[in-house]
């Protein structure tokens, strides 16, 4: 008999989008019960990394506008994101701004005492709302302390999620590992939003925390719902060396620039009004080609890589709102940046694809909805732009949290829980997984298919580069990996580490399919062989669906409402 735990909505994932999504849940329906359910500890979720700014048109006095917000996120997104949704994200962000503050979020400030807003990549105006450089760790605690006001917000941290279960249309429930003992359960529940993140740990040099694996990703997939755009993978411009941990764009927001092994600022050739503020796929693409044509410095470790400068910023600028940067320089390239320039190489940051999702965050599942980095409700399109994430992770925080409660309050009675389900599930991971056997180390195999999509699918692709990286991941997960050598019940870190690179194969694969199946440049996705956009043929997002044999390919259109395409410069 399996353990069970029956609540009214569940939430996967505890970063600030499912954060976001349980105080407007509580708030709409205080008397539903709602579980939060994190692989880690809360204030562990990755979102507490991130550095830079939460994008937002605070003040229209002084020149900036939504319109302005709205066209720099279509035009960052290499006219592949949904407008529509774009709108929603621009028009939503001021409220969760002053939201945060009311709930007492330390913005920085400027010196008329009005919230600090700074430049970013891509944008118009500065409108990157910022907290020094602690803005996810800030806007989290603020998140977390909110939760505790909320009677009904229970937390189980230090679960492993293995599977939606659903009757083909309507969500039942997931089940889940209590990882404190090992005890396999079941969770039944009316609705879901899934929060988990995105798959960045997917390649080997990562600004992601080592926990974001695609888990969440994989379970929707596997439950049936589709993988949108998973092929516009985004590469920050400043990873350090050689941890691969980020340096926020508001270094160079603040002024820093980017520098060659000529000592020249690069940029002017490739994006001559906007420099190292283009966006982001611009200056990794200027990165890598200066690296190419052999104007980059050779690190320690053997990488190439350049420079970023921000000694001219001084010391004081450096203290007061970059604090973290120089924490993280000192600590992990013992350097500190206000002294000499900080070696930096284009790093995996970011998922532009993720669960498909309408502009409401709800999927094709009724029942279950998707919010956050995890989702792809197209809001970011081919290319995302700075700042633009926390508030994606707040608006449908905040929209798919409203939504499943009005759901479950107003709802019927779920269905019939599909037991036999359960059954499959614990088949596959303790028979397919726990009790598995093989000479294969799963942390090698781990290694090995990260460094695959580090060198074949980084920021210039080829076709022959894609296919023959699909071909290594087929064969690799081939190998007798799936095996867990530590039989321990409790905190078996083993077992969750053999599930989590389940996931990646599966999600790894996908991000090749479509990468192999875009033959265009746009956004993120840079085909040397193909380098122009092709809006007769690739104007469409992909979707992936999961089968047995092979996953099946489709694609779904893009919303345009009043920008068309046009040539993308900076």
């Amino acid at each position: 008999m399996v353990n069970s735990i029956e609540k009214d909505l569940l939430i996967v994932g505890s970063g600030l989008a499912g954060l976001r999504a349980a105080i407007q849940a509580a708030k709409i329906a205080p008397h539903i019960k709602i579980a939060v359910i994190s692989k880690l500890q809360v204030m562990r979720s990755h979102s507490v990394s991130a550095e830079g700014g939460t994008a937002a048109v605070l003040y229209p006095e002084d020149g900036d506008t939504i319109e302005s917000h709205v066209y720099d996120t279509v035009k960052g997104s290499d006219f592949l994101g949904d407008q529509d949704v774009i709108e929603k994200l621009v028009s939503e962000m001021p409220s969760e701004v002053y939201q945060l503050e009311h709930w007492g979020m330390p913005w920085s400030r400027r010196e008329d005492g009005r919230i600090g807003q700074r430049n970013f990549g891509g944008y118009s105006f500065p409108r990157a709302t910022f907290a020094q450089d602690k803005v996810g760790f800030y806007e989290m605690q603020t998140l977390y302390d909110t939760c505790q006001k909320f009677d009904n917000i229970e937390f189980y941290n230090e679960w492993f999620v293995t599977s939606v279960v659903h009757d083909g249309q309507r969500f039942c429930g997931l089940t889940a590992i209590e990882m404190s003992s090992g005890t396999f359960y079941t969770f039944k529940a009316k609705a879901l939003i899934i929060a988990t993140g995105g798959a960045g740990r997917v390649y080997s040099f990562s600004t992601y925390a080592l926990a974001s694996t695609p888990d969440g990703l994989d379970m929707a997939y596997r439950a049936g719902m589709a993988l949108k755009d998973m092929e516009f993978v985004q590469f920050h411009p400043t990873g350090i060396l050689p941890s691969g941990i980020l340096i926020t764009e508001g270094a160079r927001g603040e002024g820093g620039y980017l520098l060659n092994n000529k000592g020249e600022r690069f940029m002017k050739k490739y994006a001559p009004s906007k420099l190292e503020l283009a966006s982001r796929d611009v200056v990794s693409r200027a990165m890598i080609t200066e690296i190419n044509e052999g104007r980059g410095y050779k690190h320690d470790t053997g990488v190439d890589c350049l420079k970023l400068d921000l000694r001219h910023l001084g010391k004081e600028l450096i203290i007061q709102k970059l604090p973290a940067i120089r924490e993280i320089s000192l600590k992990f390239s013992g350097i500190d940046p206000a002294d000499e320039p900080v070696d930096v190489r284009p790093v995996c940051h970011y998922m532009m694809g993720g669960i498909h999702t309408n502009i409401d965050g709800a999927t094709e599942i009724q029942g279950v909805w998707a919010a956050g980095e995890a989702a792809c409700n197209s809001v970011h399109g081919a290319n995302r732009l700075g700042a633009n994430s926390t508030a994606e992770c707040l608006v449908w925080g905040k929209i798919t949290g409203e939504l499943a409660a009005k759901y479950i309050v107003e709802g019927k009675a779920p269905p019939p829980f599909p037991l036999h389900l359960v059954t499959t599930e614990e088949k596959r991971i303790y028979d397919g997984i726990f009790r598995g056997t093989g000479g294969a180390n799963p942390y090698e195999v781990r290694q090995e298919l990260t460094e695959i999509m580090n060198n074949k699918a980084y920021v210039f692709r080829t076709e022959t580069d894609l296919v023959e990286g699909l071909k290594l991941v087929r064969e690799l997960r081939q190998k007798t990996w799936k095996h867990v050598d530590d039989k321990a019940k409790e905190y078996n870190t083993n077992f969750t580490n053999v599930m989590e690179l389940d996931s990646m194969f599966r999600v790894a694969e996908v991000i090749l399919m479509g990468a192999i199946w875009r033959k265009e440049s746009r956004g993120a996705h840079a085909r040397t062989d193909y380098p122009d956009r092709d809006d007769k043929n690739f104007l469409t997002h992909t979707l992936v669906y999961y089968d047995t044999k092979e996953p099946v390919m489709k694609t779904h259109p893009v919303t345009i409402t009043k920008y068309k395409p046009v040539e993308r410069k900076y």
